[in-house]
């Protein structure tokens, strides 16, 4: 679990991340959302360690990574992966390449065992034999996949996911977030995805957490949303006629299951 507590955040006299705490729930998908300019990115950057908060806690499993001392960080980061939003592929590299790359850096796994662990995270996300293709010839939907691949190669407890459906049409974006919530679920790792996507916020959003201005303004499950009174929440999340509609639709289904 990924807990923090207090943290703040500035840059000269502006304040990026007003005293947050939260807690990233293990098994689960943990979803960061918000405006642009909310402060989703710098809460995220501060978690995995890119930033450092002025002042609060992030901890993992209960130990401050902020008093980690430098061997301490190099082994939580080999527990954490990342999608990055542009996928970040190497263009020079193949598949099997890119998600060796991981392996050859941090593992002294014999060159057989880490095509073996390459073969099974790319059978995991339904691109078996893709090995020997390039980056240029594979579509968007499948360099996120690999980007989960090479994410989930080294078995990580922590999976950081940097708006994984962007760029993406809606049909691929559906299969990306079926992706993330069965590979969250089957390895019980903390998966963190910021995302602008409302169809991911309904579909996999366990647990949520609305940010407005650099503050918390609201966190709770995919369900809960539905029930909110919080007027911002609302505004952001049911902004068209289409998502208000659902979230009729929605109410009127959880009625009927009491």
């Amino acid at each position: 679990m990924i807990e923090v507590k207090n943290i703040k955040k500035s840059f000269g006299d502006k304040i990026i991340i007003n005293n947050i705490s939260a807690q990233m729930q293990a098994g689960k998908c943990n979803l960061i959302i918000g405006t642009s300019g909310s402060g989703k990115t710098v809460f995220t950057k501060c978690m995995v360690g890119l930033f450092k908060p002025d002042e609060g806690e992030v901890l993992y499993n209960g130990e401050n990574m902020l008093n980690m001392n430098n061997e301490a960080k190099k082994m939580l980061r080999q527990d954490i992966g990342m999608l990055f939003q542009g996928s970040a592929l190497f263009d020079s590299m193949t598949v099997e390449q890119n998600i060796l790359f991981p392996l050859d850096m941090f593992t002294q796994l014999s060159q057989s065992e880490k095509k073996k662990r390459c073969n099974e995270v790319l059978e995991r996300v339904n691109l078996k034999d893709a090995n020997k293709k390039y980056p240029s010839e594979i579509s968007g939907g499948m360099k996120k996949r690999v980007g989960i691949a090479r994410a989930i190669v080294l078995n990580p407890k922590y999976l950081f996911c940097d708006e994984p459906n962007s760029g993406l049409d809606p049909q691929t974006s559906l299969l990306i977030d079926k992706l993330i919530k069965q590979i969250t679920t089957d390895y019980n790792i903390t998966t963190i995805v910021v995302t602008h996507d409302m169809n991911s916020v309904m579909e996999i959003g366990d647990n949520i957490i609305y940010l407005h201005k650099g503050n918390k303004q609201w966190e709770g499950s995919n369900k809960d949303i539905i029930f909110s009174k919080d007027e911002l929440l609302n505004n952001f999340i049911f902004a068209s006629d289409f998502l208000q509609d659902a979230k009729q639709m929605r109410m009127l289904e959880a009625e009927q299951k009491k």
